[in-house]
């Protein structure tokens, strides 16, 4: 089992979905698994371990897993190996994690079966949240799937109101928003804990012109004056953070009503 770590030494709140799930993280390297393991514990995962090919299959035939972290540099069967393996006898959503900066090596890893990477170094907020990102695609509840849709939603003190288009911050005060911000601020919570591109995020802008030479410094514009409106300040952010290389995260508990 991955060990728990002092409450305050990860302040990221968890979830029902968290609480429900078994991750199974597949390293040889014993200080890796345990990196990988600290900060998914501590956001409410159940955390088993395994050192090679052998024994995370030892591991899948003994008990349920809903998601398999797996390297890809293993010893005997490489972590490519045996995602493909594990694909072909279950149907259990693989994050693979490689220190190699080769393209190709994440491309061989999606073709195979794998549902996202992540390298290493990693940022442990974006291990969280792309775990987060893959169990939400790959498990929807039925009863969300029926249920109508939310009219607001709450987060770290703040209410997005839906049907009337406003955002109140914590004390109950309204912060104007223009249009493009709504419908950002709108797709962050409805993905929260999920890294979005630039290119996503720029779909949502009424007018995707050129900034700086780059259709994307669109997007970053206007996820500059949406920070600014949530009091979260870029070079700290603790609300919209950045993922280096990848796009923003909402790193935040959300609430529906």
């Amino acid at each position: 089992m991955g060990k728990n770590v002092p409450s305050d030494a990860w302040p990221l709140e968890t979830t029902a979905q968290s609480l429900q799930r078994t991750l199974l993280i597949v390293d040889d390297d014993e200080d890796i698994r345990t990196l990988v393991a600290e900060p998914l514990t501590q956001a409410g995962f159940q955390v088993v371990m395994a050192a090679d090919g052998t024994s995370m299959f030892a591991v899948l035939n003994s008990q349920p897993v809903d998601l398999i972290v797996l390297d890809l540099n293993l010893p005997g069967e490489d972590g490519l190996s045996l995602c493909r393996l594990s694909r072909s006898r279950r149907d259990i959503p693989i994050i693979m994690l490689t220190a190699r900066s080769d393209a190709i090596d994440r491309v061989i890893g999606l073709e195979v079966g794998a549902d996202d990477y992540i390298t290493k170094p990693f940022e442990p907020r974006e291990l969280v949240a792309r775990v987060r990102s893959v169990l939400r695609r790959t498990y929807t509840p039925t009863a969300l799937q029926d249920s109508a849709p939310p009219r607001r939603a709450t987060f770290q003190g703040w209410t997005l109101d839906f049907e009337n288009r406003r955002l109140s911050d914590p004390k109950g005060r309204v912060v104007i928003l223009s249009g493009n911000e709504f419908s950002l601020l709108k797709f962050f919570v409805e993905h929260a804990n999920e890294v979005l591109t630039r290119d996503q995020l720029l779909t949502l802008t009424s007018h995707p012109t050129m900034i700086d030479g780059s259709p994307q410094r669109v997007a970053d514009l206007q996820i500059s004056r949406l920070r600014h409106k949530l009091d979260d300040d870029a070079r700290a952010s603790q609300l919209i953070m950045t993922v280096r290389g990848q796009g923003y995260v909402l790193a935040a508990a959300v609430t529906f009503e």
